[in-house]
């Protein structure tokens, strides 16, 4: 997969999961992949997760690479010029306007790959991943393990009564859960 040249067409590689299943490690992987086979990258995050550095994706093991935070998804066809990789954690904070962005960046001949969440603490599809995934070349679903059981985690638990679809946090606020053990919290 990764020996294709650009000229060849480009493509999407999504990642996808809940929180603590490694979707930044895996993202991470390929990048640096990348990076040592002296490929341009670009890396960028949304500006609204500001959990760890603003110019860093970083992992919830603390793998990082430097990056460039953005509001605006259409920024990123400027700053994609001379790249051959994009990579773009946290996706679904971007919402839908980022389809068409990754879409035009793959049909130019780049190699994007995405990060992010494919479901929300409620359970509920999270755009535009699930609109990603149908678009992609490459899937690929991360696994966490479950807090309460130790069974494969594919659900967010959010810990507070927050009925903010968006609400950014780590330990604390979130842990990964099964299908059984996972709760949608009640509004107050």
């Amino acid at each position: 997969m990764e020996s294709m040249h650009p000229s060849e067409g480009g493509w999407i590689e999504a990642i996808c999961g809940c929180m603590y299943s490694g979707k930044s490690e895996e993202l991470i992987r390929r990048l640096r992949r990348a990076l040592i086979a002296h490929q341009e990258v670009l890396i960028i995050k949304p500006a609204i997760d500001d959990r760890y550095e603003e110019s860093f994706i970083v992992s919830h093991s603390e793998q990082r690479l430097k990056s460039v935070a953005l509001t605006d998804p259409n920024d990123i066809l400027d700053l994609a010029k001379d790249a051959v990789v994009i990579g773009i954690d946290e996706a679904q904070f971007f919402g839908m306007p980022l389809l068409p962005v990754i879409e035009k960046l793959a049909d130019d001949g780049k190699r994007v790959i995405i990060a992010g969440l494919d479901m929300d603490f409620k359970n509920d599809p999270f755009e535009p991943i699930p609109q990603i995934l149908a678009k992609a070349e490459y899937i690929t679903k991360t696994l966490a393990i479950c807090v309460q059981c130790g069974r494969p985690a594919s659900r967010t638990q959010r810990l507070t009564h927050s009925s903010e679809r968006v609400l950014i946090g780590g330990q604390g606020v979130y842990e990964a859960r099964c299908r059984k053990h996972h709760t949608i919290p009640q509004e107050q």
